[in-house]
């Protein structure tokens, strides 16, 4: 039966299971380091044009970079993961390098400083993901993965509004002294590689678990073309998808004070957070491509949106469905990974899915930011609807073999 269809209805009532609670430790992990990362994040783009000096084009360059080191250094930890048969060492190693990179935005005077700093953290955040996505997928019973994977974007995306919402009540207190608030942003990082390391246990694994080399071209054999698909559909989600600091300078553009430039992911991440969990567990029960393509129609409007005016009420609506966008379709793509590869080979299957996302990554910040400068924001938001609406024809026109498995 295609795991899609409709489930026939029986007297006895169906309950779900619990989900374990490694599950809701690594959803607490992920909170933690987002409210420590976010703290500078969302003031990042500002320090770098105002305190710094720089222009889109550099922002764009130095947020593509440290973005695709993050997804590019996963295939190398997810495979990893796989030949060693081991998932938290990694993450642990993952999360410590993010905690030790916060340091040095504080010390920061020049943007090659901050280009530094970002590729630590991205490279901490590369070695963790792939494993720690991995480790989450053996956690989870089959029938719950796309709840428990929306649970733990969820979490992780409370911290991704908490962290902005700190930081605009120190830019506040502080009179916009950009250091002391990226000093505070080391607690919590530290807190979330104790709690991982005193408060997750890894599953046991199969004996030969880790025995073989996860990229032996039988082994790779193993990742269908159904894999394959949800890799290319991810790709050119992130070619759609720049980075969110151009929400925060389009903001700023409008007029929006310095100090109140993180209420841009503060308000994307709430929503974001709201639909996280419950468009995960719907997941478990509808179509994926549907619920994908449903997300990148948001994505579209969301452009538009943000493209036609710098008006309150223009930036609020394209930022808030942005955010919905993003509940519904980032836990579903790691879903259709997981559901897609071997269990043997997932640390593997989601490293190659963050290569190829982490090059079109670059690729999309480098060109939004060309167009900002060139052409104007406005053409940067139409040339990011133009590319959904790519994705979205891709997944209505999809082959045969990707429509009968996801």
């Amino acid at each position: 039966m295609n795991r899609n269809s409709p489930q026939i209805e029986t007297d006895r009532p169906r309950t779900q299971p619990a989900l374990p609670a490694g599950i809701w430790m690594l959803g607490f992990v992920s909170l933690l380091m987002d409210v420590s990362s976010e703290l500078i994040h969302s003031l990042l783009p500002v320090f770098l044009v105002t305190s710094l000096g720089v222009g889109a084009l550099t922002v764009g360059l130095i947020e593509g970079a440290a973005e695709a080191t993050a997804l590019i250094v996963k295939v190398f930890s997810g495979v990893l993961s796989d030949y060693w048969g081991r998932r938290k060492p990694l993450a642990v190693l993952g999360y410590g390098l993010g905690a030790l990179s916060k340091p040095l935005f504080a010390l920061a005077t020049t943007s090659g400083m901050v280009l530094g700093a970002r590729l630590i953290d991205r490279v901490g955040k590369g070695i963790r993901g792939a494993p720690r996505d991995a480790l989450l997928a053996d956690l989870a019973p089959a029938d719950v993965r796309g709840a428990a994977f929306g649970l733990r974007q969820s979490l992780d995306t409370v911290g991704a509004f908490v962290g902005p919402l700190l930081a605009v009540g120190l830019m506040l207190l502080w009179a916009n002294d950009f250091r002391a608030v990226f000093w505070v942003a080391i607690i919590p990082g530290f807190l979330s590689v104790a709690l991982l390391i005193v408060g997750v246990r890894e599953p046991k694994r199969p004996g030969d678990a880790g025995a073989g080399n996860p990229i032996r071209r039988e082994n790779l054999k193993q990742l269908s073309r159904a894999y394959w698909w949800v890799v290319a559909v991810g790709a050119m989600f992130t070619l759609a998808r720049f980075s969110e600091a151009f929400l925060v300078l389009r903001a700023a553009d409008g007029g929006l004070p310095i100090a109140y430039t993180p209420f841009v992911l503060i308000g994307m991440n709430v929503v974001y957070a709201l639909a996280a969990y419950p468009f995960g567990q719907l997941s478990d029960r509808v179509s994926h491509t549907k619920l994908l393509a449903s997300g990148t129609v948001v994505l579209i409007a969301a452009d538009a949106a943000l493209a036609s005016s710098t008006h309150w009420s223009a930036l609020a609506l394209g930022i808030g469905l942005w955010g919905l966008h993003m509940g519904i379709t980032q836990g579903l793509l790691a879903r259709m990974v997981a559901d897609t590869a071997p269990a043997a080979l997932r640390g593997t299957a989601f490293g190659f899915f963050n290569l190829v996302s982490g090059v079109a990554m670059l690729i999309a910040s480098a060109l939004a930011g060309w167009l900002w400068d060139a052409f104007g924001a406005s053409w940067t938001f139409v040339a990011g609807g133009g590319l959904a609406t790519v994705a979205l024809l891709a997944m209505l026109f999809r082959p045969p073999f990707a429509a009968a498995r996801v």
